[in-house]
């Protein structure tokens, strides 16, 4: 069938007026032109579509059938046309992201709220998952992406690097360490010390450092959960090896956080997609938003130490 969209316009708008001069007019063609697509239209029909008259045009039976039924598609393909660029212009939309429990809780609702303010058609959805399985709900298109710490090497995913954070010490704002600008890997040993779980990759990275520091370390207590580790370190309990961003969640139980040096322990935070799939003009956008929240959020963090140690 070769029946083309500009000439169901013309038939279309023929229909309506009930006449060649008044559609051609209204489509801005020229009337020879629009009763071309119409014959052409015929002749692929194999039916007139119209009854001419010198004072009137008339639509046959097969063009009030033809007339119901390509409207409804005409109509459809506009409301189609007008999703696809709301879409765009991310006018609407929707976004669902795969995130650890404490960067769900401490940073993507900020994010969101920044994100919502210039475009608040777009509808986000927050999915809590383990960072082991992020990657297997963004490659099962459970989610549109997924935020958290992944291998460069990972299958099935691309990354997109957002920051990088380093381990830091947190301990109670009047701990003795606390004083100190930075604290050394060598100093953790004298201090009761509250680790991640083993299945954790933050607890892979603070024995990474801790190997090449050439100390062996032996926590004193476990946590599965960032928030459980700072609550630990809260009750007076120990210290804790986190990375920076746990700051977000460190305030609300006074505690400070200083940087861990002799090695440097640093990784990448990313959101990935699954391998060839595209992002969508809203994850684009939410992408910038979220990279300028955590940027924020580390100069934020920056600042309030040295203020702290002044």
């Amino acid at each position: 069938m070769r029946i083309a969209l500009k000439q169901i316009e013309a038939f279309l708008a023929v229909a309506e007026h009930k006449s060649f001069s008044a559609a051609a007019r209204h489509m801005g063609v020229a009337q020879p032109a629009l009763s071309i697509m119409i014959r052409e239209m015929e002749s692929e029909l194999g039916v007139r579509m119209f009854d001419r008259t010198t004072r009137r045009v008339e639509l046959t039976q097969a063009g009030e059938e033809f007339r119901a039924s390509s409207s409804k598609v005409m109509e459809d393909l506009g409301h189609a046309i007008q999703n696809t660029r709301d879409l765009a212009a991310r006018k609407r939309g929707r976004i669902r992201i795969a995130a650890s429990p404490l960067l769900s809780s401490a940073i993507v609702p900020f994010a969101i709220a920044a994100f919502h303010k210039d475009y608040p058609g777009i509808n986000i959805e927050v999915l809590d998952a383990p960072n082991q399985d992020i990657r297997e709900e963004v490659v099962a298109n459970n989610a549109d992406c997924g935020l958290g710490t992944f291998s460069a090497h990972e299958e099935g995913i691309e990354r997109t690097v957002l920051m990088r954070d380093n381990l830091g010490l947190f301990m109670p704002a009047d701990h003795p360490l606390a004083g100190n600008a930075f604290v050394r890997w060598d100093d953790l040993p004298q201090w009761p010390l509250i680790a991640m779980s083993r299945n954790s990759g933050i607890r892979r990275l603070m024995e990474l450092g801790a190997e090449q520091a050439s100390q062996i370390l032996h926590p004193k207590f476990e946590a599965s959960m960032v928030t459980t580790a700072l609550a630990f370190v809260a009750a007076g309990l120990g210290v804790a090896v986190l990375p920076t961003y746990a700051m977000s969640r460190a305030d609300q139980y006074n505690l400070v956080s200083r940087p861990l040096v002799d090695p440097t322990v640093s990784r990448d935070l990313c959101l990935i997609r699954a391998t060839g799939k595209s992002l969508s003009p809203a994850v684009s956008s939410f992408i910038t938003v979220l990279r300028n929240h955590l940027q924020g959020m580390l100069l934020s963090n920056d600042h309030r130490n040295k203020i702290q140690d002044l």
